[in-house]
């Protein structure tokens, strides 16, 4: 409290009233001396034209100097000069994306490298990335491998007071909210649980009416959710403190973090604004994003640097095919670059070759293929085949909740089946929607289509007109509405179109409006899609290899299964094979091994001992040899490597099983080969490790849950015939599904009344719950780690449930 009215003293008794400033910072140093940023943008931009062979090319020409003339006349040389210096530090180290948001329709973006994708080879708008009335400052987003050892890198080049990360305020949302309240007031989770479920999904049908909004996706606001929806007005009626703290405390402050991608790049900083400490990184005290603009108007410029995973799967599977294919024993990333440049680059990379589209897209092989990881998506492509990047563009584009509540993705799959029956009301509609088979599935399409067929009607203005469509009421939206309406509706009648037809196809830009999507984004993010099929299509080893090595533990296990579906071998980690990532076995392309890194409570410093010194021939040289640190590779790393099988190729005719070789050498670690010797005739009786351990040995150590020690091919090939599939392909009409259950937790009702809740996993390795109403305890018994058949119902409120363990679960082994 002292710091508080000390803080309040100073704020309003010592501080006179001044005027901030609100200059833009930048830093200096990305002009060079002698030179205006305008100038020194001018002129990187010519050169970088001439260096693509671009510079007597009328288009590209025109294009760039009208571009050239917005940003200098906006005042944002400068950003864009700082925004490369950025790219440039970061193509130094590591993969990046080519392009993200509406920054790809800009051709200064392309020829200074800051994005790879050419806007005027796949007709994106600069109006959507920057108009020429805009004021705020452009945003581009720039996605790397490793964002954390790009900012680390900058501040080391430029200092740490010229790079700083921005905060981010957490605040208090409803559903939390009221959770956390229902709990201060010790109201039953159930009860807040059905409530918080569904108020959501109640509200939104009242608020898009209120909103006339008949397409397209609406987050309601809280407010809305407690007017609009029932269960949330009763529980608050029976709990009226609970709705006095919500209006009080929803959207308020609950914590500060450091934004995951914002940076501020500018000179002495630290001058400028007070720096806080978070985590012994220095960030700057304010916020800025979507709804929260606390450092612009104060002059400072936020970058974003995102990371994105793929690409860090694009430099692995690099790696492996270097190391394969051109004997290059440990590639640098110079040599990952080069790769990159001549064979995955925009420019170079072959955007027609039907194999990648066949074999991939159309054919349905999708392992860790970029926008297409879930069956969904992956359906919805399937049945569109797609044939050009266009094509991947949009159908990335209509799989969004928006479209696919309008049903966009039945018509356009059917339109595109049967091109003949598209109809067109004009000549100009028919070339800007030919390659969406008729439809406005792009935001640019409807600014274009204003552009040409509008009287007068600037590309700028296109574009506004994608904001204003939404516009309801009569406010200033409104008008510019009304003003665009007339100009279009007039040049359509110039152009020969009835004004009916005018204001149909005005009706449709209303309509599309709702879910149109960024086409600049759409096609950036469909060539890294694109990348990713064709290392799939040429290197399926290497891809196989990198994919699981980068996806997260939590869909590991999912990921080595869908290897397993591509025909591929997985073999657990080996200590003569295996090394810090996913390897290809050299005698076999299609087995992939076991990485040690991958073994839980096995440290870097044991790893390092086992490549260091191998091959080990005996288990004799693993564990007694002259030149291993055995306190780097100790007990304990010693007890992961064997009960994780890495060791197994150890075990000789001496031990009787696993959990003898695992008494003799971990457990009762000899310091000797006296000891060992003694050791192996002590724990003789040992044996094996039970099925139970080596199932807890395996999810313990790996995080991966062992499907084959459970279902065996005997059970897989009767769920086969009976055609049932595993629980994460749940289908209502069947209703029969399999799965293992991992944990059993009995519970009771509010009416005292016991059931049980099932944590089950099943072959895509999808962890669920099953509630299991009306048991009798001691008779109705759940079995962990064995597979089981049952008949089970499905609710959006509870999930997975059945009414009785005996009559509708089925042991299969």
């Amino acid at each position: 409290m002292k710091s508080l009215r000390e803080t309040h003293h100073i704020a309003f008794t010592r501080i006179e009233d001044f005027e901030p400033d609100t200059s833009i910072k930048l830093p200096d140093f990305v002009v060079p001396e002698g030179a205006t940023a305008e100038d020194a943008l001018q002129k990187l931009a010519i050169d970088s034209l001439r260096s693509k062979g671009l510079h007597e090319n009328p288009e590209y020409i025109e294009r760039l100097k009208m571009e050239l003339a917005v940003i200098e006349d906006r005042g944002f040389s400068k950003y864009f000069l700082t925004m490369k210096a950025i790219v440039d530090k970061a193509n130094e180290v590591q993969v990046t994306g080519p392009g993200r948001g509406s920054a790809s329709g800009s051709l200064v973006a392309y020829v200074l490298d800051i994005t790879q994708v050419d806007p005027i080879r796949w007709g994106l708008l600069f109006e959507r990335f920057l108009r020429r009335d805009a004021t705020d400052y452009p945003d581009i987003d720039f996605d790397v491998s490793e964002p954390m050892e790009l900012k680390e890198r900058l501040a080391k080049d430029w200092g740490e007071n010229t790079v700083v990360p921005i905060s981010n305020w957490n605040t208090l949302q409803l559903r939390s909210l009221l959770k956390d309240i229902g709990k201060f007031y010790d109201i039953p989770f159930i009860e807040v649980n059905k409530v918080t479920s569904v108020m959501v999904k109640e509200a939104l049908p009242d608020a898009k009416r209120k909103h006339d909004i008949k397409a397209g996706v609406y987050n309601p606001t809280w407010k809305e959710v407690m007017e609009f929806s029932p269960s949330l007005r009763g529980f608050l009626i029976k709990y009226p403190d609970v709705k006095t703290h919500v209006e009080a405390l929803v959207g308020q402050v609950r914590s500060c973090s450091r934004h995951a991608g914002g940076v501020l790049v500018a000179e002495n900083l630290d001058e400028r604004m007070p720096l806080i400490n978070s985590g012994g990184v220095r960030q700057a005290p304010w916020a800025e994003g979507q709804n929260v603009r606390h450092l612009e108007p104060l002059g400072f410029i936020k970058f974003d640097l995102l990371g994105l995973s793929t690409l860090r799967m694009i430099d692995g599977c690099i790696r492996h095919v270097l190391r394969r294919h051109t004997k290059i024993a440990d590639p640098t990333f110079a040599d990952v670059k080069e790769f990159y440049n001549n064979y995955l680059h925009p420019d170079v990379i072959d955007f027609d070759d039907p194999q990648v589209y066949e074999n991939i897209f159309q054919k349905g092989n999708w392992a860790g293929i970029f926008q297409f990881t879930e069956q969904p998506a992956q359906n919805f492509c399937k049945r569109a085949q797609p044939e050009s990047l266009i094509d991947l563009a949009a159908i990335t584009s209509i799989y969004r909740p928006g479209p696919l509540s309008a049903n966009v993705h039945e018509q356009y799959v059917d339109a595109k089946n049967n091109p003949d029956e598209i109809e067109h009301i004009h000549d100009i509609v028919r070339a800007e929607t030919e390659e969406t088979f008729g439809f406005l599935i792009f935001q640019e399409q409807i600014a274009l289509l204003a552009h040409k067929l509008g009287k007068d009607l600037s590309l700028d203005e296109g574009n506004m007109l994608r904001k204003v469509l939404t516009k309801k009421g009569t406010g200033k939206g409104h008008e510019v509405k009304n003003r665009l309406y007339s100009k279009f509706v007039e040049g359509c009648q110039e152009k020969g179109m009835r004004i009916s037809a005018a204001d149909k196809l005005w009706r449709t830009f209303e309509y599309f409006s709702g879910y149109g999507f960024n086409k600049s984004h759409a096609v950036s993010y469909s060539i890294i899609s694109f990348q990713c099929a064709w290392l799939l299509n040429y290197y399926p080893s290497e891809w196989m290899a990198a994919f699981l090595d980068k996806e997260p533990e939590a869909r590991k296990e999912r990921a080595i299964n869908i290897a397993k579906s591509y025909g591929f071998n997985v073999e657990k980690a080996d200590i003569n094979v295996s090394g810090d990532v996913w390897e290809i076995d050299p005698d076999d392309s299609r087995t992939l091994v076991q990485p040690l890194s991958s073994l839980k409570g096995l440290g870097t410093s044991a790893i390092e001992q086992v490549l260091k010194n191998r091959p080990f021939d005996t288990v004799e040289d693993a564990i007694f040899h002259p030149d291993v640190v055995y306190s780097k590779l100790n007990k304990k790393a010693l007890d992961v490597l064997v009960r994780s099988g890495a060791m197994d190729g150890l075990i000789d005719e001496r031990f009787n099983g696993r959990k003898h070789f695992w008494s003799a050498v971990a457990v009762d670690r000899p310091k000797n080969k006296k000891k060992f010797n003694e050791n192996i005739k002590t724990y003789e009786p040992e044996g094996n490790f039970s099925h139970e351990e080596e199932i807890e040995n395996t999810v313990s150590l790996t995080g991966i849950f062992p499907i084959e020690l459970v279902v065996d091919d005997k059970i897989k090939s009767r769920l086969d015939e009976l055609y049932i599939p595993p629980i994460s392909e749940y289908d209502r009409e069947l209703g029969l599904v399999w799965f293992i259950p991992r944990d059993v937790t009995e519970r009771r009702t509010k009416n005292g009344k016991p059931y049980l809740v099932i944590t089950v996993i099943d072959g895509n390795s999808t962890v669920t719950k099953i509630r299991c109403w009306g048991i009798v305890p001691g008779k109705d018994r759940v079995f962990v780690n064995r597979p089981y058949m049952a008949r089970l119902d499905y609710n959006e409120q509870w999930g997975f449930s059945t009414r009785s363990v005996r009559r509708t679960m089925k042991l299969l082994g």
